[in-house]
């Protein structure tokens, strides 16, 4: 097979994208895919590596132009988007990646997180409540989403009344990450209209917390700025948009893969009926049997050498941490769906210095997720025969 063929935005490979996967880690581990311009790194081992590498990041405008790096001009109708991305934490190198993240970093620590436990559960009981007077559910929308939209807009401290506006601009905003979206000129004018309307409103209640301050993260970030901790206004709602995602986002999608793979596994989902001490085994087994972020983006900052492959500077490279979280070398039975398993150590929240800021948090609502609904939902099947995958590679 000539792997140059492989379109991975096909519907086919995001429906399932595992064979794809294993194709690609035994016969070209590090590919270089043409049509998509990147070096995708697919074995467990060399994404782990990688990660690891400060030869290569994301900011690279210190280091190299677009032209040099292999990119058209940015388009100037996308520049309000582009502006809002490149103050984000998740762009920045250190020292600038790490003067954002310790202004942040306290509010997702495991204590902080632990604390905040009792109050997740209660969000938790209370959607589930709605969902058994109905028959039939869309498990994302009625419950997966609301929760996690909840546990993020209240630890920054948006108003109840603004949520439901909260994931609309989410998903115009991360749709910009996924291969390809630039070519659209709808998903690129989409991104800049929630990019605006998400950093006006965030200016307006920044400004507000300025007047009379809360106990929330937003508050704290305000004060960071007004002491002078170098955090600009703009770092400062891009930051928050990038909580308020970031926190979301992939929270919703791992509830909806956990739920669907201990449905199409139920002797996996009896064991956990039985044991509920195994909710955080199966939590990392459904991190790792099927992440919601399969693929991860980098570029080469500095010219380099992996492996005998020479990956020029400037080079995007894509790790594809669903690959390496089937990688056989890594896992034992790597297809298989396993809530007991031990040694589990899967790349789903990263590797290195942006390792997942909000992983503890991440790890308590999917607990809590799956516990609520196993206590409270006697009977779980699907109500379709083959459940769509949304139509993107990225999340």
């Amino acid at each position: 097979m000539d792997l140059q063929e492989i379109d991975f935005r096909s519907p086919e490979i995001i429906a399932n994208p595992y064979p794809t996967y294993a194709l690609l880690r035994e016969m070209a581990p590090i590919f270089y895919h043409e049509a998509s311009r990147m070096t995708f790194i697919s074995r467990y081992e060399d994404v782990d590596v990688l990660l690891r590498d400060r030869r290569l990041g994301r900011q690279f405008s210190h280091v190299m132009t677009r032209a040099e790096a292999g990119l058209p001009p940015l388009r100037p109708e996308y520049e309000p988007f582009h502006r809002l991305n490149d103050n984000m934490l998740m762009d920045k190198e250190p020292p600038q990646h790490t003067r954002l993240r310790a202004l942040v970093q306290n509010a997702f620590t495991p204590r902080t997180v632990q604390s905040l436990r009792p109050h997740i559960e209660d969000i938790a009981e209370g959607l589930v409540k709605r969902l058994l007077a109905q028959k039939e559910v869309d498990v994302i929308e009625a419950y997966a989403a609301p929760l996690s939209v909840t546990v993020i807009a209240e630890l920054l401290g948006i108003p109840q009344a603004d949520r439901q506006r909260l994931r609309p601009w989410s998903r115009d905003i991360v749709a910009m990450y996924e291969l390809g979206a630039g070519e659209s000129g709808e998903t690129g004018r989409r991104a800049v209209r929630a990019t605006q309307e998400f950093s006006d409103y965030l200016r307006t209640l920044v400004q507000q917390r300025r007047e009379s301050p809360q106990d929330d993260l937003l508050s704290a970030l305000v004060a960071a700025e007004e002491r002078g901790d170098q955090l600009s206004e703009e770092e400062l709602i891009a930051t928050s948009i990038l909580i308020l995602n970031a926190g979301h986002e992939a929270t919703v999608n791992a509830v909806g893969n956990g739920i669907l793979a201990l449905i199409q596994h139920p002797g996996q989902l009896a064991t956990l009926r039985q044991n509920t001490d195994l909710i955080a085994s199966a939590v990392e087994e459904i991190l790792r049997y099927d992440t919601p972020l399969p693929l991860f983006r980098r570029r080469v900052l500095r010219e380099m050498e992996y492996k005998n492959v020479h990956l020029a500077k400037g080079t995007e490279v894509a790790f594809l941490l669903g690959s390496a979280n089937r990688d056989g070398a890594r896992f034992e039975q790597p297809d298989r769906f396993d809530i007991t398993r031990q040694d589990n150590h899967h790349l789903s929240f990263g590797m290195g210095v942006h390792y997942c800021l909000g992983a503890p948090l991440a790890r308590v609502e999917l607990q809590i997720s799956l516990q609520s609904i196993l206590r409270r939902v006697s009977r779980l099947e699907l109500t379709v025969d083959r459940p769509e995958r949304q139509n993107t590679l990225v999340f």
